[in-house]
């Protein structure tokens, strides 16, 4: 039985992943790198901050102690905040799916992001009413594809009235990603995922458990039927 549902939210929700591209790339340039449009969404999609930064040195065999980490943290956070303060655009047919799941189901974001992005983002889109939890990269340690987030998110989800008694479990929550690292993520911590063709072509998801171009082409009445 389908129970919750918990969306990634970079690429899933909000059209941010170009954004945030523009800043690694940047971050590289400033390295005396090229970071290439293909490669950022092949080797870097799904990652956090940290897991960003800490892949784009360790590419380019390059030492990163923690002090010059976290101050390219701070550089990008900063950055992006800029970048977002008047909202970003939603991606198409993101909000009219979310109103219509959370009519039936409580649902949870799994993200990289850091809260304050997420809470800033969701409220420009109307949409932070609609999430009763919130998982995102302040609570965790390590970056997709470690099912971290999604765990957090499950323990949290677990803490609603609603999915107390029976205990909701793993196998019961649908994930929605866009990234293959994301899918890995999902899965690994026990969850169903529907993987949307947002970032990546539907041939590099097919390890998801249903695969769609968009949310337009997404059953969530048959995904729900299969979970019977």
């Amino acid at each position: 039985m389908l129970r919750a549902i918990v969306f990634d939210f970079d690429g899933i929700l909000v059209d941010s992943e170009p954004v945030i591209m523009k800043l690694i790339q940047e971050m590289a340039a400033r390295q005396g790198w090229r970071l290439f449009e293909e490669e950022y969404f092949r080797d870097y999609l799904a990652l956090d901050d940290r897991g960003l930064i800490e892949r784009l040195w360790r590419t380019h065999g390059r030492p990163l102690s923690p002090a010059q980490r976290d101050e390219w943290l701070t550089w990008k956070m900063r950055a992006y905040e800029r970048a977002i303060q008047n909202g970003l655009p939603p991606v198409p047919g993101a909000a009219e799916f979310v109103r219509r799941a959370a009519q039936r189901f409580p649902l949870a974001i799994a993200s990289g992001s850091l809260r304050a992005e997420i809470e800033h983002l969701l409220g420009k889109l109307g949409l932070r009413e609609q999430f009763a939890v919130l998982a995102t990269a302040d609570d965790c340690e390590r970056s997709k594809p470690d099912p971290e987030v999604y765990l957090q998110a499950l323990s949290r989800l677990r803490q609603l009235p609603q999915l107390r008694e029976p205990r909701l479990e793993a196998g019961q929550c649908l994930a929605v990603e866009d990234a293959p690292l994301g899918i890995v993520a999902a899965q690994a911590a026990g969850m169903k995922c529907l993987a949307l063709a947002h970032s990546r072509v539907q041939g590099e998801l097919q390890h998801a458990d249903w695969v769609a171009s968009g949310f337009a082409g997404a059953d969530l009445e048959a995904i729900r039927a299969a979970f019977a």
